[in-house]
């Protein structure tokens, strides 16, 4: 029977995807930049690549931050300040935010029925103002960022940090449901609890790395929790 509930939160319950294009966008131009499909999408391509090195522990969080920009710039000969760039992007991405389809639906159906744990990769300066900027935290138990806590997911002290404040805490009660399967379903497996992925483009699962459980909307899930 599960009781906890580890959400992540980006494109799990607030669409990145969508508050990244806008964000990404205005920092272009304010750096003077055309902002076209192709070096917005590029962008997302080296932010991942970069991120996915951050959960293996190569990268620090600083380091992604600028260098992501400044590679960015490098490829399409922009002689633009990475630096500037990144503290423009981050007050850009920080403004407001946008839900997943039935997120706001999903944590009222939960709320009462489970602990609810807020996990996020995310950096403090742009998470804190999305999560305040929405009515969400009044549904959760705990809200723990990797800058804050001070470990990334997947790594074990993450998730260890917020079994530590659960009550009566056991692992065969608790899933975590993320989009990742690098930080999400990784992150879970370390740390000896269920694993769920959300996948809404219902994408092939590579690699030996299986999620217990798999929904591909989230008004999938209550159904599931309630037969675990």
């Amino acid at each position: 029977m599960i009781k906890n509930v580890l959400l992540d939160l980006d494109d799990t319950v607030f669409d990145f995807h969508k508050a990244e294009k806008i964000a990404l966008s205005k920092t272009l131009l304010e750096m003077g930049v055309e902002p076209t499909d192709e070096v917005t999408a590029r962008y997302s391509e080296i932010n991942a690549s970069l991120w996915r090195k951050l959960e293996r522990g190569e990268m620090e969080r600083e380091e992604i931050l600028v260098l992501r920009f400044k590679l960015l710039f490098d490829e399409i000969g922009a002689t633009c300040d990475a630096l500037a760039a990144r503290k423009s992007y981050e007050k850009n991405l920080s403004v407001g935010h946008y839900f997943i389809d039935g997120a706001p639906e999903l944590l009222e159906a939960l709320a009462g029925k489970y602990k609810l744990f807020l996990a996020s990769n995310g950096t403090a300066a742009v998470q804190i103002p999305r999560i305040e900027s929405s009515p969400i935290e009044k549904y959760f138990d705990g809200i723990f960022i990797s800058e804050i806590v001070g470990f990334n997911k997947p790594d074990l002290r993450f998730f260890e940090r917020i079994f530590s404040g659960i009550e009566n805490f056991s692992r065969e009660e608790t899933i975590i449901v993320g989009d990742s399967i690098s930080s999400d379903i990784s992150g879970g497996k370390n740390a000896g609890i269920k694993t769920c992925l959300f996948n809404p483009r219902a994408k092939e699962i590579s690699g030996d790395l299986k999620p217990d459980f798999e929904i591909n909307k989230l008004s999938e899930l209550p159904a599931l929790l309630s037969r675990i």
